[in-house]
Formats: C-alpha cells, sequence, structure tokens
C-alpha cells in the first residue's frame, strides 16, 4: 500500500494500520521468502528476530518519522549527558553510568560525556568495596559474631531492590561461585513475613548475614523484615553490638539512615538518587549477583550492559535493538490496538524474568500524564505477563492461540546450552542437550504457529473441525542468545531498559518516577492503627469499614 508521505508521520501510521488489518503474516512470508533476512538484528551476543511482527519496510519507515518527530535523537542525547530527564524529581537518571568501565578509552568517552572522573571514581569505588566484602564471603573470611563462618546470605528488600537481583542470580545459577562452606543466598521481600518466617526457620542465626536493601532506607515493608531478622538474631545470640556489627550490611543513599539503624559504616554500600530502584541491579543492590557469579561475573554483566548502551548511541534507528524493539511495541500498542504482551523464555534459569519486565515496564510507562502535566493522547504501555515456554504452553497458549484478544509475545532462548565448554552438565551431556533442543523446537513451532496458523501446517491438516482451527496472524518477536551468561543476560536487560525509554519519549511521560506506588502506602498508614485496635482518627468508606469489622471479629 502505497502511503503520502506528505502526511505526518502519526497518520501515515494510521493508514497502514487500515491497511495492515487486511492482511495476514503468512501473506507477507509469501511476498517475500527472505522476509527473516530483511526483518532480523545481529547485535553482539543477540539476535532480533521480527520478522513475526506486523510490520513492512514503509511501516518501519514511518515509524522512524515518527521517532524523529518526538525528537528521539535529542532525548538520548539528554538521558547520556545527565540532564534532568526524570523531571517531577528534578534528576538525571544515569543507571547507564553505573556500567561504564574505570578507564575509558576515546570511543567510549565519547559515549559517556557526563561522567566526570569524581562520579566514575565514587561507582567504582562501590565496586570495589563491594568485591572485598565479596571475597571475604566467598572465603570464608566474614564471620558472625560467635566466630563461626557465615554459610547464608539473606537478601531482604522489595521491588526493584529484590526482583533484579532474584532474577539475574537464578538466570546465572549455572556460573555460581563454590566455596568452601557451599554459601548460599536467598531472598526476602513479601511484606506479610511470610518468606522471612520461612527462610528464619531453615538457617542458623550463628551463620547468617542479612544484606537490607532499600535506596531511601524507609521502605516499610523491607524495615519490617530487617526488624524481625535483628530480633530473631538477638533472641539467640543477645542483645550486643556484635550482632549489629557482623550480621548486617545495608545499601542504600542515605548513610545516615543506615548508621541510625545500626548498619556499621564499613559494612554501608552507597548508591544515587540518579538510580532509579527498578534500574539498580547495576549498583551495590547487585550484591546477590556478585555473590552468587563472583565480581568479575558482575562486571561482565554490566560490560554486556554497557556494551548496549554504546550501540543504543550510536547505530542508526534501522540498525538500533533498543529503538525497533520500542517503535515496533509503539506500532502494536498504538496503531493494532495489542494492549498485551506476553514475555515467554524457553529456559528455566529466567523464570522471574516476566516478573522483573513487569516492574520495569509497567512502573516506568505505565502514566497517563504528559511531562507537561497533560493526559495523553496516545495509550501507554501495554499489559506485560508471561512465563517460562514450557510451563505456559500448559496454561494460557490455549488463548494465544485460539482466543480472541490480540497479544504480542517475546520469545526469548539462548541457542547454545550444555555444550562442550560447560564442564558441569559433563556427566549427562548428551541428554541434557536433547532436552533444550526440545525447549527450542517448542520455542520456534510455537511462534510459527502463531504467526501463519494454519499455513504452518501440511496437507494433513486440511480438514480440521472448527474447534480445531489455528487463525495465527499474532505477531511476535524472537530473541536468542549466543548462550546465556553474564554477558550476554547485561546486554539484554539494557535493551529493554532502552526500549522502555524509547517508548517514553514518544509518549510524552516521564518512565523515571512511579508516583502512582506512593498513595497506597499512605492511605495503609492510616489503617494500620485500626488494624491494631486503635482508634482510627478518621471514617472510611463502608466497604473498608465492614472489611475492617469483618478482621477485628
Amino acid at each position: 500500500m502505497q502511503v503520502d508521505h506528505s502526511l505526518p508521520p502519526y497518520e501515515q501510521l494510521k493508514k497502514h494500520a487500515e491497511f495492515s488489518k487486511t492482511v495476514h503474516l503468512k501473506d507477507l512470508f509469501i511476498q517475500d521468502p527472505a522476509r527473516f533476512d530483511h526483518f532480523k538484528l545481529e547485535i553482539g551476543p543477540l539476535l532480533f528476530d521480527y520478522s513475526k511482527q506486523r510490520v513492512t519496510r514503509d511501516i518501519l519507515d514511518s515509524l522512524n518519522q515518527f521517532a524523529d518527530a518526538a525528537q528521539l535523537c535529542q532525548w538520548i542525547e539528554k538521558l547520556f549527558h545527565g540532564d534532568s530527564v526524570n523531571n517531577t524529581e528534578n534528576r538525571a537518571a544515569m543507571h547507564w553510568a553505573l556500567r561504564v568501565p574505570n578507564r575509558l578509552g576515546a570511543e567510549q568517552e565519547q559515549s559517556a560525556p557526563a561522567l566526570d572522573d569524581d562520579i566514575l571514581q565514587a561507582i567504582h569505588k562501590q565496586i570495589d568495596h563491594m568485591g572485598f566484602l565479596v571475597d571475604q564471603l566467598h572465603r570464608g573470611q566474614y564471620r558472625g559474631c560467635t566466630g563461626e563462618v557465615i554459610t547464608d546470605v539473606v537478601n531482604i528488600g522489595v521491588g526493584g531492590s529484590d526482583l533484579g537481583p532474584l532474577m539475574v542470580s537464578r538466570a546465572l545459577e549455572d556460573y555460581r561461585i563454590q566455596t568452601p562452606q557451599n554459601l548460599q543466598v536467598h531472598f526476602v521481600s513479601s511484606m506479610d513475613g511470610s518468606q522471612v518466617s520461612h527462610v528464619l526457620h531453615e538457617l542458623r542465626p550463628e551463620t547468617t548475614l542479612f544484606i537490607i536493601s532499600s535506596k531511601s532506607f524507609t521502605t516499610v515493608d523491607t524495615l519490617y523484615n530487617a526488624e524481625t531478622a535483628r530480633t530473631w538474631l538477638e533472641r539467640k545470640l543477645g542483645r550486643n553490638s556484635r550482632v549489629d556489627r557482623c550480621h548486617f550490611i545495608g545499601v542504600s543513599t542515605s548513610k545516615e539512615k543506615m548508621t541510625e539503624w545500626g548498619i556499621y559504616p564499613e559494612h554501608q554500600l552507597g548508591m544515587w538518587d540518579w538510580v532509579g530502584g527498578r534500574f539498580s541491579l547495576w549498583s551495590a543492590i547487585g550484591m546477590p549477583i556478585a555473590l552468587t557469579i563472583g565480581i568479575e561475573g558482575f562486571k561482565q554483566l554490566l560490560a554486556g550492559a554497557h556494551f548496549m548502551d554504546q550501540h543504543f548511541q550510536q547505530a542508526p534507528w534501522s540498525e538500533n535493538l533498543p529503538v525497533l524493539m520500542g517503535l515496533i511495541g509503539i506500532w502494536n500498542t498504538n496503531f493494532l490496538n495489542i494492549k498485551t504482551q506476553a514475555i515467554l523464555p524457553y529456559d528455566g534459569r529466567l523464570e522471574y524474568l516476566a516478573d522483573y519486565l513487569q516492574q520495569l515496564e509497567m512502573e516506568s510507562n505505565g502514566k497517563s500524564v504528559t511531562r507537561d502535566g497533560e493526559r495523553v493522547k496516545l495509550g501507554t504501555c501495554p499489559i506485560i505477563w508471561g512465563n517460562v515456554g514450557p510451563n505456559a504452553q500448559h496454561a494460557f497458549y490455549q488463548l494465544l492461540h485460539q482466543g480472541t484478544e490480540p497479544i504480542t509475545c517475546d520469545f526469548i532462548a539462548p541457542a547454545l546450552r550444555y555444550h562442550a565448554r560447560e564442564k558441569l552438565h559433563a556427566e549427562a551431556a548428551h541428554e541434557l542437550q536433547a532436552q533444550h533442543q526440545l525447549a527450542l523446537a517448542n520455542c520456534l513451532a510455537q511462534s510459527r504457529l502463531l504467526a501463519l496458523g494454519e499455513g504452518a501446517l501440511d496437507e494433513r491438516y486440511n480438514d480440521l473441525p472448527v474447534y480445531k482451527r489455528y487463525y495465527g496472524n499474532q505477531s511476535s518477536s524472537t530473541i536468542l542468545l549466543h548462550e546465556l551468561n553474564s554477558f550476554s543476560l547485561g546486554a539484554l536487560l539494557a535493551a529493554y531498559e532502552h526500549k522502555v525509554f524509547v517508548q517514553s519519549v514518544i509518549w510524552g511521560i516521564n518512565p523515571f518516577d512511579q508516583w502512582g506506588v506512593e498513595m497506597g502506602k499512605e492511605i495503609a498508614k492510616e489503617l494500620l492503627p485500626a488494624l491494631q485496635g486503635e482508634q482510627a482518627s478518621k471514617q472510611f468508606d463502608s466497604s473498608t469499614e465492614g472489611l475492617l469489622r469483618f478482621i477485628l471479629q
């Protein structure tokens, strides 16, 4: 379809969308047998196949113009120049700075012009401090107050202080450092006490260390869990200063609050207010990751993300992975009216990836007000959800294939696993490789059937009854990693971060605040006294009053 290129980009895309509704993905593959070659991008350790998205070269050209009209290039420059892109909090968003190498080459200096040497040195001072603590723990030189070696570390956090470290630690568990005491890392985040109760029941206080991770060190959920942990320690070990000194590490922007709580200065790890919580795994918040894979493995994670930072700044739109991901998402959400996106990794190590991306995308771009304080003119973030692919196939793929909702999917998998270089799996390498190949076969088959429908089937299936029909035309992208390691995972996560930024620019919103999270917490403070049997300072709606009566009775 020919579209008048003198029209504004938004009007061009509306015209494209009208025509796109009449074209099936299987027709696009018939029209262009080499469609994969024309709609894929290989960047470093990642292959991005977007040939199963309902796009054409003309649509992508109009999307590029749409990005130019939104001044995407200038916004990327603002981000990496340290401008106050977080306008409601008057802050920069410099999570990218956390992954800049300590010594920059000339080419790299061009990609980090805002980063003066003092900031860079402060960042690497924290990495070195974290590395020192990690090394002590790995060597068995970090001991509890009774002199016993620490065998278990519990990360207490919530949101970005939990989801990022948890997701990456699980994803990279094949690279776990083996220690003499078999050091284990655990995670506690739920405010109801269920997780901390379970963990404390399994551990010994003499050999347990807690990391309290809270950007502000005022997060109620985290501090309640931390107080429960301290009470548990003091009940078993006595109330003395050595308990705080030996059994707690803090990560926060506030040294004063950490000190006031009882964290000793040498066990305090800092961060900066220009690091948003959901972008913070690259900071000392990532200490559980470093404990799992070692500080050198953590640095490789940073290196993969830095590689993607440079690519994002330098590549033209048509070859820019985060930009393509972002613009295709805009096309699906705003022009094809697809309001939900499934994240479908075909590797059990990525079981927490969908949860992580839920927060990254929906807390960032789940907004309805522009930077200028006006209502948005376009719909913003789709609903992000998903699960590990093989489990999902037996849960919600029925809806994907034969339901009534248009859904776009990201299929994610490593091409290699259990190969000769991996010594860990040598005993059952052949069998495990066969299982990995089975997972890959399912990954490719599901995306093929979603896209092509019955066009993916041979003549044996010509006479399917109606309840077995597959319409297809469900859009998807496939991201293949050469293998899942620190570098490739860092690159993948940074690509999603920058995708979020691209979309925020198009929608005209600030992706670096989260005011929608705050008010519910404030109202909870009003309700807590009533639940504790005290006289409430105000009356609530009849539903809340009724629920309070039921609970108190």
